[in-house]
């Protein structure tokens, strides 16, 4: 017959296989509350990014691309809008994620635009022109310079273009002083209450 040994460690078994089945029991519970709780909230308000001079997923027009490929490094109007509540500022960064760099290339960064800002003109990617709003800042792209640089791939597959605005819930990003485009993406990406993007291509 089984020892008093034998039948607590079955007891303790059963216990873990009850407390086991709980747990899942729990969980499961929590997931369908969640999806009811999905079902029965109002759709958010759809954070989006536009561009008159980027067609989405088309090609970059001439007046975007790099002078070194024959263009006039014009950054394109942007405008956006249902930004998530609580926004205090946004952050654009521009990224060629197909570039033979390891962390793709970062052609434009700008952070702490005001919250009030629905859009940027053309060329405001130029720091001579003085045209990003009021506090707004622009950071080092991988020319190695302060403002918009257009593409300018190698020959062969045209490469895809990320413009990628985050929603903020700080009024200033506190980045590290002359800090690189990756450490102001990863911040920003940390903080972001929500995120809006559009695509263009360009290959030569």
């Amino acid at each position: 017959m089984p020892n008093r040994a034998f039948w607590d460690r079955m007891l303790s078994v059963a216990a873990l296989a009850a407390l086991a089945v709980a747990s899942l029991a729990g969980t499961r519970a929590i997931r369908a509350q969640s999806s009811a709780d999905a079902a029965a909230s109002p759709p958010a308000a759809h954070f989006a990014l536009s561009s008159p001079d980027l067609p989405e997923h088309g090609s970059m027009h001439a007046a975007q691309v790099n002078t070194r490929c024959g263009g006039r490094d014009v950054s394109p109007a942007l405008a956006w809008h249902d930004p998530p509540d609580g926004t205090r500022s946004f952050a654009l960064l521009v990224h060629d994620p197909d570039a033979p760099q390891a962390e793709g290339f970062w052609h434009w960064i700008v952070y702490d635009i005001p919250a009030s800002a629905r859009s940027l003109p053309a060329g405001a990617g130029d720091p001579r022109r003085h045209l990003l709003p009021s506090g707004a800042v622009q950071g080092r792209s991988d020319f190695g310079t302060e403002g918009y640089g257009g593409p300018c791939p190698p020959p062969g597959r045209p490469h895809r273009y990320v413009f990628r605005l985050y929603a903020l819930p700080v009024a200033t990003l506190n980045v590290p002083p002359d800090a690189t485009a990756t450490v102001i993406a990863s911040y920003a990406d940390a903080a972001a209450l929500g995120k809006a993007q559009l695509i263009a291509h360009y290959g030569r």
